[in-house]
């Protein structure tokens, strides 16, 4: 069932003489595909396409009982992670999350950056699996496959309710985002920073807000990126920098550049991804291409490409998140040869759960 359902404002049209595909501002994609579990094809609604709106964003509630899930990936630093919602609408274009909404009969495209499930129960089911004796304390990655600060938060909220529970519990945690929002919780982050429980990554993917604005068309420009990386370091906050996904012909040139831009906010740390393109992402990131970068196209698909044994995507753990051979070297040294420069240390800092308690419920306070 639908709980909360907007419809977007009106806006230009975005197209070009090199293709007739519709994408909408604000949006990092026009198609609703088939996903991989059904044979249906749902046709985005003809009145937003003609008259140049932006679909509306739907929300629906997520009832999912436990809210830390862990993973078993070596190519990831963290086992636990929790996600508020599922779907994003920032909408960025490349986003490896996209395939999971194809569980929830789905599609990877439009679907997932407009029909967004949110666990409106959240901070309650966090505090439960918590108080559990079977709760290991360890780092919670807040974030891991979806933006826990795209635009919804500002009304629900629930990330930050989340982070006040972990704060209660003292379990540290660790935040990636690409929004300003998350300067919000200043309080909250501040306090866990107290007992060196807490560490924020700003996703930085380029310097050119133009960019930004068609690639990830809802989250935050690189300036205020950047402002959040100063406010945050700024309150005593461990303050890193995540550069991914680095693109390669579109973005890796930029790299030195980030690097040397995150420092001067504020950033200690920093690490970066290259473009990854798991199953049903491959169309949409082919369909971007030929609406906004035509004549760049064959480049940096074939690039990408030289990263990956000659094929788009190699799902391999150990190699997905940094590629092989000559080029992906080339951009390794140039990463580490920026961050010696600027003094970007490429490793994070260590969390402690040693300040970790399990904090009573209102009713067991008595007898705490």
């Amino acid at each position: 069932m639908c709980n909360i359902c907007y419809t977007g404002e009106e806006v230009d049209t975005m197209s070009n003489e090199h293709n007739n595909h519709f994408i909408p501002r604000g949006r990092g994609t026009g198609s609703n595909p088939a996903h991989r579990f059904t044979q249906l094809d749902v046709e985005p609604d003809p009145e937003w396409r003609e008259g140049g709106i932006s679909p509306g964003t739907c929300f629906y509630s997520d009832d999912a009982v436990d809210v830390i899930s862990f993973n078993e990936s070596p190519d990831v630093p963290f086992e636990a992670g929790l996600n508020p919602y599922r779907g994003c609408e920032h909408g960025c274009v490349y986003c490896y999350a996209r395939p999971y909404h194809e569980y929830l009969d789905m599609s990877p495209g439009l679907d997932f950056e407009t029909r967004i499930m949110v666990k409106k129960d959240a901070p309650e089911r966090l505090r439960n699996q918590l108080m559990r004796k079977s709760w290991k304390p360890q780092t919670v990655s807040v974030s891991g496959a979806t933006d826990p600060y795209q635009p919804v938060e500002r009304k629900l909220g629930l990330t930050r309710k989340c982070l006040q529970v972990l704060a209660e519990f003292r379990n540290p945690f660790t935040v990636v985002t690409k929004n300003y929002l998350v300067t919000r919780d200043c309080d909250v982050l501040e306090e866990m920073a107290s007992r060196n429980a807490v560490r924020v990554m700003i996703s930085l993917t380029s310097l050119n807000s133009g960019l930004t604005g068609v690639m990830e068309p809802r989250t935050s420009r690189p300036e205020r990126r950047l402002r959040a990386i100063s406010e945050l370091a700024a309150a005593g906050i461990s303050t890193g920098v995540l550069f991914a996904p680095v693109i390669p012909g579109l973005t890796d040139e930029e790299l030195p550049a980030l690097v040397a831009e995150a420092a001067r906010a504020g950033a200690t740390f920093g690490n970066f991804v290259l473009l990854r393109l798991p199953g049903a992402v491959v169309p949409l990131f082919d369909e971007w291409l030929e609406q906004h970068f035509p004549d760049r196209k064959k480049k940096i698909l074939n690039r990408l490409k030289s990263l990956r044994g000659g094929n788009l995507y190699d799902n391999r753990f150990g190699h997905r998140m940094k590629g092989e051979g000559a080029y992906a070297d080339q951009i390794r040294q140039s990463f580490q040869m920026a961050c010696r420069k600027y003094g970007l240390g490429e490793e994070a800092p260590p969390l402690t759960t040693r300040h970790f308690r399990r904090v009573p419920s209102q009713g067991e306070l008595d007898l705490w």
